[in-house]
């Protein structure tokens, strides 16, 4: 898993965040000089890790994904929960089903802050849509990935 984050590598790239869950993980993609921001694309349901990484696969190979991210959550205080060791060894595991590169990018609150915009959002009828929450916390993982790399 590759930690720096250089903008000019990204330049024309079209990369791909999720949301892990035991659910649904929620996607999103964004192509870098040409997207204006990220778009979230959907979710994809979980029955376990083999089969969602075979799902994550087949989509990057279908929408020619170029670059990976995979959120992981923390505590508030920076510290790790039992969810962000098992997301880092199923993020090991994708990275080596991938043919691309796979960042991780602290999701810390971002279910907190998608519930937040849905609530502040005509397009989500100022109502939090639990089919769409994953998908937007896959969105503000981007944004963040974005952010950083723009630096």
């Amino acid at each position: 898993m590759d930690e720096r984050l250089d903008k000019a590598q990204f330049v024309n790239k079209h990369i791909m965040a999720i949301d892990y869950g035991r659910k649904f993980t929620g996607v999103a993609t964004f192509k870098y000089g040409n997207d204006p921001y990220p778009i979230p694309w959907g979710r994809v349901g979980y029955e376990n890790d083999k089969q969602l990484i075979k799902e994550l696969v087949q989509l990057v190979n279908d929408e020619f994904i170029d670059i990976f991210v995979l959120g992981v959550p923390h505590f508030t205080d920076g510290k790790e929960s039992t969810l962000t060791k098992e997301i880092k060894i199923f993020g090991t595991a994708l990275e080596s089903a991938l043919p691309i590169p796979l960042y991780l990018v602290d999701e810390t609150l971002t279910t907190f802050e998608a519930k937040q915009r849905m609530e502040n959002d005509p397009r989500y009828n100022f109502k939090v849509d639990m089919k769409k929450i994953d998908e937007l916390s896959a969105t503000i993982i981007l944004e963040q990935f974005v952010i950083n790399s723009s630096n």
